[in-house]
């Protein structure tokens, strides 16, 4: 079953997702070489509770940590441990928050010093296609929109999307229906209303797509050990394209 939230449920999904920008925007000054993955934890889960939420991914199916904290070529549910970020790397970061019964859910892959033009390139494309899946999530439009607009740019930039994840339907739940794969047919599956929220994350790899789990049980990594980027925005189905409600602006139709 697939919710269609009324505008009190959306403005706390929106209250705890401000919270999970808060947190992003502050790591921007926090990511440098030297620091490690645990202390940018430690920060998160501080701010998180000193804002009235709670860590949503700590304790989730017996996940040990508030961020998900992945390095170079690991795409998604790193554990923050004490190894210290270097110069040169990227580093993705997703964030979740429970507040008045209601979840946010973020990410963002951000640059560590100095990173080359390779990498540049992998964070500016990612970034744009999350920009370009939320745009097609737009009112009378079908689900697979979402993923076929990410998909295209992704692969006309020379780079590859994971299939194997997708992103999801958030509310009362982390994780609700429906999936929404970052791949796609266009004008197929569900047809999209007003009210819908969803979790829109594309994950996009250098090289191939296929991708492995480490002996943690937990940290995904690219099969050919290739740098991955991760951005997620939880948004609002609205008339004219997806509202970011993943931010403190006001229907925000991008990215911040």
């Amino acid at each position: 079953m697939i919710s269609i939230r009324d505008n009190k449920e959306i403005s706390l999904i929106k209250e705890s997702s401000s919270i999970v920008f808060d947190v992003l925007e502050s790591l921007n000054e926090l990511i440098r070489p030297g620091v490690s993955p645990k202390e940018l934890d430690i920060f998160a889960e501080n701010y998180i509770k000193k804002s009235g939420g709670i860590p949503a991914f700590k304790g989730y199916l017996g996940f040990p940590s508030t961020l998900c904290v992945s390095i170079n070529e690991e795409v998604v549910h790193g554990i923050p441990l004490d190894k210290r970020l270097n110069n040169g790397d990227i580093v993705s970061i997703d964030c979740g928050v429970l507040k008045n019964g209601f979840y946010g859910d973020s990410a963002r892959t951000y640059p560590v010093g100095s990173i080359n033009s390779e990498l540049k390139t992998l964070l500016d494309v990612t970034k744009k296609s999350l920009s370009l899946g939320i745009k097609s999530a737009k009112v009378g439009g079908r689900l697979s929109d979402i993923g076929h607009a990410i998909q295209i740019f992704v692969e006309e930039n020379g780079f590859s999307v994971v299939r194997d994840l997708v992103g999801h339907g958030i509310g009362k739940n982390l994780h609700e229906e429906p999936q929404i794969p970052n791949y796609g047919i266009k004008g197929e599956g569900l047809i999209l209303e007003e009210g819908m929220c969803f979790a829109i994350e594309p994950m996009v790899n250098i090289g191939e797509k296929e991708i492995l789990t480490k002996e943690d049980g937990w940290t995904i990594y690219t099969k050919d050990k290739k740098p991955s980027a991760h951005f997620e925005h939880t948004i609002v189905v609205r008339k004219d394209g997806g509202e970011v409600l993943s931010t403190r602006f006001i229907k925000e139709k991008g990215l911040t």
